[in-house]
């Protein structure tokens, strides 16, 4: 699932950002609106790898009926997240891999529904590549100008470009609404509770 050349990788001699961890910091209680929205993101997707970390094949495919909601399948969607709003929104770009080949026709949850088929390696490589060209487009975003910024393409929706500060808080609601989801499955999986 790497693909050197895949939009977002830093082709500039620039470093990837570090992988992250589940290791979580609580976000500062005073900072400066781009620090609170980033560092609040990072606490959401270090839940994230706390929700799902340790788990096998089987565990990741465990659903809580009658949902067919996995911790598998939201790991992937929000690998898909990622790539959609800081790639094909944010830069008006094609979806990359695997996200392009995907037949969404056939199958409008190819992201939750496919995870199955992969490993949990896979599926970990997939979602940490995903963050690290979300991370480099921040960053990029955010020294070429700041929260501002808009969109390169309209929002389906509205018809309007997004700003950089929408994209980010919609990334926070995203995370924290499927952490919950992952909060319920993980107990369900092994009994795991908590933060």
């Amino acid at each position: 699932m790497t693909d050197a050349t895949a939009p977002g990788t830093p082709t500039d001699g620039r470093h990837a950002p570090a992988r992250l961890t589940s290791e979580r910091g609580d976000p500062p209680h005073r900072a400066d609106e781009a620090t609170t929205l980033l560092t609040f993101l990072d606490f959401h997707r270090r839940t994230l790898l706390l929700k799902t970390e340790g788990l096998d094949s089987a565990q990741l495919r465990q659903a809580l009926p009658p949902s067919t909601l996995t911790l598998g399948g939201l790991m992937k969607h929000l690998a898909m997240v990622e790539d959609n709003w800081f790639g094909v929104v944010w830069h008006d770009r094609p979806h990359v891999e695997p996200w392009a080949s995907a037949d969404w026709d056939a199958d409008r949850d190819w992201d939750f529904t496919s995870a199955a088929d992969d490993s949990p390696e896979q599926l970990r490589a997939l979602w940490d590549e995903a963050v690290a060209r979300s991370q480099r487009t921040v960053d990029d975003a955010l020294a070429a100008g700041g929260l501002d910024q808009v969109s390169a393409r309209r929002h389906s929706a509205t018809g309007e470009p997004v700003s950089l500060r929408w994209v980010l808080v919609h990334m926070v609601e995203e995370y924290a609404r499927h952490n919950g989801h992952a909060d319920l499955l993980r107990e369900a999986v092994d009994g795991s509770t908590g933060e």
